[in-house]
């Protein structure tokens, strides 16, 4: 927790307008006058602890945030945040080990709120063979390891799609949450060059625009891939609330029959 948290008022307004939202239309949400508003964002006023919490949830602030919200506003924290190697953790940890291993075949990997890899199955680490050696040295950040020329962006067919879908998503995230961290990985991996442009031309799936598909060289295969995250939302824990899982699904039956052997071989 930052020692000297700014102002809960300038920190009420920051959501408000990262939301794009009026003061009248916060205060309506929020059952509260517009002027009570005005006033606690100029601080004028100071919210009660059941106010701020209000208004973090009508904003749709992260835990994480809110945590920061209530010390400045002279409250408590009220979300508790644990290490990811807290023994208190180690049942969830092994709910989501369970869940990325049950994906096998298929690739599946499990990562904290800065994309670092917290857990992966061995279809992700066949996957990821023969990228460069550093970039899966801890803490292993997924974008960067997908990005990056010495990653897997060279054996990535799509690549130039694949890329704007990534970076589209960091940025919405960026905008959702405000991570400063999050904001310096985004201008890495926008300075990352591109690969070379792949010969020929991969075959287009049609999702009906709700994937964009992951088409990668690997080995003598090329697999095509559509994706889905799961979250672990939760009311009272910030770790759990920032983890999630990337599930790999086969976009074609050449994948999946490739992918179950590769794992029959290994």
């Amino acid at each position: 927790m930052e020692p000297n948290p700014r102002p809960i008022g300038e920190q009420i307004r920051d959501w408000r307008q990262r939301r794009r939202l009026s003061q009248m239309e916060l205060a309506g949400d929020a059952e509260m006058s517009t002027r009570h508003l005005s006033f606690i964002e100029t601080g004028r006023s100071r919210p009660s602890r059941d106010m701020v919490l209000r208004l973090a949830a009508e904003l749709e602030v992260p835990l994480r945030e809110q945590n920061r919200m209530l010390v400045a506003a002279g409250f408590a924290p009220v979300y508790r945040e644990r290490k990811l190697d807290d023994a208190g953790f180690a049942a969830a940890r092994r709910a989501v080990e369970r869940i990325i291993e049950g994906h096998e075949p298929y690739p599946a990997l499990a990562i904290d709120r800065q994309w670092n890899l917290v857990a992966a199955n061995a279809a992700i680490m066949r996957l990821v063979a023969g990228v460069d050696a550093a970039l899966l040295e801890p803490p292993v950040n997924v974008l960067r390891l997908a990005l990056h020329p010495n990653g897997l962006a060279p054996r990535t067919l799509n690549f130039a799609e694949w890329r704007a879908y990534l970076l589209a998503r960091l940025a919405h995230e960026i905008d959702l949450c405000g991570d400063a961290g999050l904001a310096d990985l985004l201008d890495e991996l926008r300075a990352y060059p591109a690969p070379p442009a792949p010969k020929g031309r991969a075959a287009e799936d049609d999702f009906g625009g709700i994937a964009v598909p992951y088409r990668v060289r690997l080995g003598d295969e090329t697999l095509s891939f559509i994706s889905a995250t799961t979250l672990f939302g939760t009311p009272v824990d910030v770790t759990l609330s920032e983890l999630a899982v990337e599930s790999f699904f086969p976009a074609d039956d050449e994948t999946a029959e490739a992918l179950r052997r590769l794992a029959a071989a290994s």
